[in-house]
């Protein structure tokens, strides 16, 4: 196999990979990053997991953050707003120097199947504008669930792998408490 990229190659989506994640590069305003694992549960438990604001603070902050949730409206266009706080201070965060404040948008809302949201961060720093969707899929496996989030139009300012660790970290998480 040829590992040499032609000046045509340069359209192609980059991958990137880490344990349980995919991760794929188009344009800057337009990255998709992606992970997944089979957690051993069924889908309505992690489904349930995800709009319970407690239970999505006991998985949903990678390792090395903690969260609180200042409001959650788990329906079809309902709101969230959470903080995401880092353990130490961070370079990685996107409100102040130890956090990341999250404001969301549930716009789908399928139980057992599918969760899709908005999200944006309160940041002063253009690399962290706009709204990034992440949809979480649940997909009956032999063993389990298949969970998916894929996070379409992801910030530039949030780096590859960064992101596939907390990805990969939720993840684990989600593993941890749903089974």
């Amino acid at each position: 196999m040829n590992d040499q990229r032609s000046a045509d190659d340069e359209d192609e989506p980059r991958e990137y990979s880490s344990p349980a994640c995919y991760l794929h590069e188009f344009e800057s305003h337009n990255r998709i990053d992606s992970a997944s694992r089979v957690i051993r549960a069924t889908p309505e438990k992690i489904y349930r997991a995800h709009l319970d604001p407690q239970a999505l603070m006991a998985w949903l902050p990678p390792e090395g953050m903690t969260g609180r949730v200042e409001q959650f409206e788990p329906r079809v266009g309902g709101t969230y707003r959470m903080v995401l706080t880092y353990e130490q201070p961070s370079t990685a965060a996107k409100t102040t120097e130890n956090s990341d404040l999250v404001k969301g948008r549930f716009v789908e809302l399928v139980p057992g199947r599918l969760i899709a949201q908005i999200v944006t961060f309160d940041s002063d720093d253009a690399a962290f504008a706009g709204e990034m969707k992440i949809t979480w899929t649940f997909m009956p496996v032999p063993e389990g669930t298949r969970v998916e989030v894929r996070c379409e139009n992801v910030p530039s300012g949030i780096r590859p792998e960064d992101h596939a660790a907390g990805l990969a970290s939720s993840l684990a998480n989600l593993a941890k408490f749903c089974e």
